[in-house]
């Protein structure tokens, strides 16, 4: 089953449409806008690769270190409501799937293949190689620091014979 969730117009101060009342959701868009999501399809998702391996509930949560009651809403579909990005990436990836496997299959878009690089792994890499060349600067100017001081040691033993 699909559901529109209606994003929660009167926090921005925006009365809903038609007189209905809007659902709330975490995400914050535009009043007007309609987010699918298929909460149904990641309950299928997570059944299927959980038959796939052998595992139970419990496997699944200690693993992944979700909630075993976050996993049992999912696989039952008991409750539709936002969950973070990181419980669907979590359980992704502690199933074998790519970190957006399960976010893919909420908004109803082809997941990617496990091996598929994820959106931010360029992101990721360049903050990991700008912290690399700090640090690198950082030992540079503590070995510049290191020699000068070898430096005045060296001379003052030198002035002394």
């Amino acid at each position: 089953m699909r559901a529109l969730v209606r994003i929660d117009a009167t926090i921005r101060g925006v009365a809903p449409r038609n007189g209905q009342q809007p659902l709330i959701s975490a995400l914050r868009r535009s009043a007007e806008e309609w987010v699918t999501e298929d909460w149904a399809a990641v309950a299928k998702a997570i059944n299927q690769r959980v038959r796939e391996l052998g595992w139970q509930q419990r496997t699944l949560a200690e693993k992944s270190q979700v909630s075993q009651a976050i996993v049992r809403e999912l696989q039952h579909h008991t409750v539709e409501r936002r969950r973070s990005a990181r419980t669907l990436e979590a359980l992704s990836t502690t199933l074998g799937l790519h970190p957006s496997h399960l976010e893919s299959v909420l908004h109803g878009r082809k997941p990617p293949h496990p091996d598929d690089p994820t959106a931010d792994d360029a992101n990721r890499i360049e903050s990991r190689l700008d912290a690399v060349e700090l640090r690198l600067a950082e030992i540079t100017d503590r070995l510049a620091d290191i020699q000068a001081d070898l430096s005045v040691v060296a001379d003052h033993v030198r002035s002394k014979r």
